[in-house]
């Protein structure tokens, strides 16, 4: 078997991962297949349903860390994409994970016969270089540390003191980036999957943890006639609660977007069916953004993650309010 060219997209938070992979998989060669392994804090599991559609193959790794979760080890995931036989591979931790534990299970004995790994990619919104939330936080400091590339997405809503906090960064890094980008909606340049890995070193030396169950997660599966199934997280000073709701729930999209647009939680992440169809919403700092999908007979996902719990239960009201049974 040959070795498949392996990279590591990583980034905190809101930084514009999945967007950055879609980008990546419009322009992939004709012809070629891709597979990702999506890891995702929360534990319905948006991120999959949206790439899902775009042709790749993907497999799905929620509840936290891929390297921590109880009962769900990234290797399983990885051993049934490498069964695929794809052409490259592609890695999408959460944005609260752990970089070094990832790169340290690719490169093992396990996987060196498998697996070529090539550049870490690592994405920033450098708005959050002025703020210490991000800057003091142990996993943002080692994603930045362990990139072989840097890119400062959302280009588009950076101030001239926003990018000057990032080209300060890069000037300090040591040993320098291989190579470094400004884009806008995850553009990110196809040639950088193609650079050679280098050796770096992380700031933290994180340990495995297992997640608040010793137990597998539990799965979504809806029983007939139940509209919807809730599933909480927490972990790494964040708390997540996401909901699946069953096909025939139809939102209202007007409602949705006023809900979402005022819900003052650092990430919100969905893929609805509403009256006017599917759409994935991504939310950063109350600011959304809407995608059509093409997807049909969908359970709807929605997940929502803020460093303090949020009133989930009048949460879930709301949107059980705005939501519809239809035949």
């Amino acid at each position: 078997m040959k070795r498949i060219p392996t990279n590591i997209i990583t980034g905190f938070l809101g930084a514009g991962k999945t967007t950055a992979i879609l980008s990546l998989l419009a322009r992939k060669p004709e012809g070629e297949k891709w597979a990702i392994l999506i890891n995702e804090f929360g534990n319905v599991g948006v991120d999959g349903a949206i790439l899902d559609q775009q042709g790749a193959i993907v497999k799905e790794v929620p509840g936290g860390c891929m390297c921590c979760v109880a009962g769900l080890p990234m290797s399983v995931g990885i051993n049934a994409l490498l069964a695929q036989k794809p052409d490259r591979l592609l890695l999408e931790p959460t944005g609260l994970g752990h970089p070094k534990e990832v790169i340290a299970k690719l490169t093992s004995e396990s996987y060196r016969d498998y697996i070529d790994l090539k550049a870490t990619i690592t994405l920033v919104d450098p708005r959050h270089f002025s703020d210490p939330q991000y800057t003091q936080n142990q996993n943002f400091q080692d994603q930045l540390a362990l990139a072989d590339v840097v890119v400062a997405n959302k280009l588009d809503a950076c101030s001239d003191a926003d990018l000057a906090a990032f080209e300060t960064y890069l000037a300090e890094c040591e040993p320098a980036k291989t190579a470094t980008g400004k884009v806008e909606q995850g553009a990110l340049d196809i040639r950088w999957l193609e650079i050679e890995r280098t050796e770096r070193e992380a700031a933290h030396s994180h340990h495995h943890h297992a997640s608040d169950s010793a137990e597998p997660l539990p799965g979504l599966e809806l029983a007939p006639g139940q509209a919807f199934i809730r599933r909480e997280n927490n972990g790494q000073g964040y708390r997540s609660c996401g909901w699946c709701f069953a096909a025939d729930q139809i939102f209202d999209f007007s409602q949705l977007f006023s809900l979402f647009s005022n819900l003052n939680a650092q990430r919100v992440k969905a893929v609805v069916n509403t009256e006017r169809g599917c759409f994935a919403f991504n939310v950063v700092n109350q600011v959304v953004s809407v995608n059509e999908l093409t997807l049909n007979g969908f359970e709807s996902r929605i997940e929502v993650i803020d460093r303090e719990p949020l009133p989930w239960d009048e949460l879930e009201q709301i949107l059980c309010s705005i939501a519809s049974a239809q035949s």
